[in-house]
C-alpha cells in the first residue's frame, strides 16, 4: 500500500547536506507520490554525491541557490505546501573562526524563507534547530533540556540558531504563519561530513590515524542516529501541532565523548592508544541531555536503534564508502590542522 503525505509539494532547504540528504532519501522512499524541491547553496558541507540515487526521479528537483537570495526564494516558494528548513551553517568550531557567515545564513536566511512562506501561504514551516540553544548543563546533575528550557546559547553557532528559533516563533505569533520547531541532539550516521566527532573518529581509524578528543573528554552529548531523526521529522510534520516545539534525542543515559570514542575503538577492533587529547574548544559546553518524552507520548516516536547499533551501521557505511569521504578530508586538511592542536 502506497503511503500518502498531507503535503504534495515540499521545499527542502539544505538538502545536499548531511541530515537533509538523509531526509530526502527517507522521504522519497516512504512517500514516492510527493514532489520534493531541494534548494542548496552547495557550501563545503553540501554534496550532490549524497543524492545521486534520486537525482533522476521525476518528483525530485534540485536548485542550486542561497536562501539569502530573496528573489530566488520568492520564485521557488510558489505552490509549496510545506517547508522543511535544514539549511544552516552548523559546525561550532567553524563558527568560532568565522561568526559572520553563521549570522547571515542562520538568521537572515531564515527570515528570507519566513517572508516568502508567509507571502505564499505555506501550510507548515518546519524549522530544524538544535539542543545547543539551551546552553550547557552541569556534569554532575540529572537535569535535562525541555521545550520550555530558557535559551542560553554559548557559541556563535548556537546563538545564531537561537535567533532563528525566535524569528520563526515571531512570524507565527505576529503574522499567523503555521510553524513547528524541532530541537534535536547531535546527529550521526551516513553522509556526515568527516569533521564531526563520530565521523572523524571512524574515518581516522580507517586511515590509521589518531582520534582527537577535546580537553579531558568528559563532555557529554545526546547522540541521535540520523535515520531516527528523519522519522521524528515525519511524525512532527504530519501529527504535530502548529506552534509547538518538540525535542528529539536518541539516548536515555549520559555518554561522555571519551566513552563514545572508546565504544567506536572497540567496535573497530582498534587500540585506545589511538586517543589523542587536544586543546579544548573555546566556550566548550560540558553537558547536553535531551528529554524527548513529549514527542514519544504525544506522537509515538522513539529511537529505533541503540547507540551501539547505530554506531555499527555508521562504521559499516564509512568502511564501504571511502571514495565518498576521502576527497572531503583532503580538502579540509587545513581546518583539521588549525583546530585539533595538541594539548599540554
Amino acid at each position: 500500500m502506497l503511503n500518502s503525505s498531507l503535503y504534495q509539494t515540499i521545499l527542502i532547504t539544505g538538502g545536499a547536506g548531511f541530515i537533509g540528504s538523509n531526509f530526502i532519501h527517507y522521504w522519497l522512499k516512504k512517500y514516492p507520490d510527493t514532489n520534493l524541491i531541494n534548494l542548496d547553496a552547495l557550501t563545503y558541507a553540501g554534496n550532490l554525491e549524497n543524492l545521486h540515487q534520486v537525482e533522476s526521479l521525476p518528483n525530485y528537483k534540485f536548485i542550486k541557490g542561497n536562501i539569502l537570495d530573496r528573489q530566488l526564494v520568492d520564485k521557488i516558494m510558489v505552490g509549496i505546501d510545506a517547508v522543511i528548513h535544514f539549511a544552516a551553517e552548523s559546525h561550532v568550531d567553524r563558527s568560532i573562526l568565522e561568526p559572520a557567515i553563521f549570522l547571515e545564513t542562520n538568521v537572515i536566511g531564515t527570515q528570507v524563507l519566513l517572508e516568502a512562506a508567509l507571502k505564499h501561504q505555506v501550510k507548515r514551516f518546519h524549522h530544524i534547530s538544535t539542543d545547543e540553544v539551551f546552553g550547557s548543563l552541569k556534569l554532575d546533575s540529572n537535569e535535562q533540556f525541555h521545550d520550555d528550557t530558557p535559551y542560553d546559547p554559548h557559541s556563535p553557532y548556537s546563538a545564531s540558531k537561537a535567533s532563528s528559533d525566535h524569528l520563526v516563533r515571531a512570524y507565527g505569533e505576529t503574522f499567523g504563519l503555521p510553524f513547528i520547531i524541532t530541537n534535536c541532539s547531535n546527529n550521526y550516521g551516513e553522509y556526515q561530513f568527516p569533521e564531526k566527532l563520530i565521523s572523524l573518529a571512524i574515518t581516522n581509524l580507517i586511515e590509521g590515524k589518531n582520534i582527537p578528543v577535546y580537553g579531558d573528554g568528559k563532555n557529554i552529548r545526546d547522540w541521535l542516529y540520523v535515520q531516527d531523526h528523519c522519522g521524528a521529522i515525519d511524525a512532527v510534520l504530519h501529527r504535530g501541532n502548529d506552534g509547538e516545539t518538540y525535542l528529539v534525542g536518541g539516548l536515555t543515559e549520559d555518554v561522555s565523548n571519551l566513552k563514545l570514542v572508546k565504544m567506536i575503538i572497540k567496535l573497530m577492533n582498534e587500540s585506545e592508544d589511538k586517543i589523542n587529547f587536544v586543546k579544548d574548544r573555546l566556550g566548550h559546553d560540558r553537558r547536553y541531555s535531551v528529554d524527548w518524552s513529549k514527542i514519544n507520548k504525544k506522537l509515538g516516536w522513539k529511537p529505533s536503534v541503540t547507540l551501539e547499533e547505530g554506531l555499527k551501521k555508521t562504521i559499516s557505511w564509512y568502511q564501504k564508502n571511502q571514495q565518498w569521504w576521502q576527497p572531503l578530508k583532503k580538502k579540509s586538511q587545513e581546518f583539521f590542522n588549525i583546530n585539533y592542536q595538541h594539548g599540554n
